[in-house]
């Protein structure tokens, strides 16, 4: 998180991926617990919540990008103004997780920090979905390669949604006081472990 942000009491989270992925689900879910399932195409919204801590003013912006990369100059503007990413992926979508890879790499290029605080999101997890993304392949080379966090989810049956933006607001550095705001808001704050597979090789995957 940068010194700014802390300044401010402020801190900026971003959702990047390819169209139809779910960004949009999933922020609607943490803010609304709502699911739409028809997709909706987003250019660029902004949410913003405050959270009142111990007399304090904690705002938190959530940037909900565009998954068209016909706005190359908006997502650098978007990556260079955010403290946090998370990178969303659908398991469904091989070609999805591809763009996941080329996003980070864009991230270490332009925020010039070998490990900006960001987690990788395979949505569309649901019981009994189609897969074209194995989770154990997507660990090994988020965690082992990258350093960064991974977790599967599914906002449409609510699944480590709130996950997401507890390690974001984690990593920046932000949980102490914030944390238990976001108890009092959910009562139905997630108390399992993420949906993580177990690692059973040493080896990691890769960069295309």
């Amino acid at each position: 998180m940068s010194l700014a942000a802390k300044e401010k009491n402020q801190v900026r989270l971003v959702f990047l991926g390819a169209a139809g992925v779910g960004k949009t689900s999933l922020i609607r879910r943490f803010l609304q617990d709502t699911f739409e399932p028809k997709h909706r195409r987003t250019v660029e919204e902004l949410h913003t919540k405050e959270y009142e801590v111990s007399g304090t003013t904690i705002k938190v912006e959530i940037l909900d990008t565009s998954g068209s990369y016909s706005f190359p100059a908006m997502r650098k503007l978007s990556i260079q103004n955010s403290d946090a990413f998370a990178l969303v992926y659908a398991v469904d979508d091989a070609e999805s997780f591809e763009c996941v890879k080329a996003l980070h790499e864009e991230i270490l290029e332009l925020k010039e920090d070998k490990f900006p605080p960001i987690i990788v999101v395979g949505n569309k997890a649901e019981a009994g979905g189609l897969r074209q993304v194995l989770p154990e392949d997507a660990l090994s080379l988020v965690e082992l390669d990258w350093n960064s966090r991974f977790l599967e989810t599914s906002a449409k049956e609510n699944e480590n949604v709130m996950e997401i933006f507890r390690e974001l607001l984690h990593q920046v550095s932000l949980p102490s006081r914030l944390s238990p705001a976001l108890l009092r808001r959910r009562e139905t704050f997630p108390k399992e472990p993420p949906l993580r597979p177990p690692m059973n090789k040493a080896n990691s995957c890769t960069v295309c």
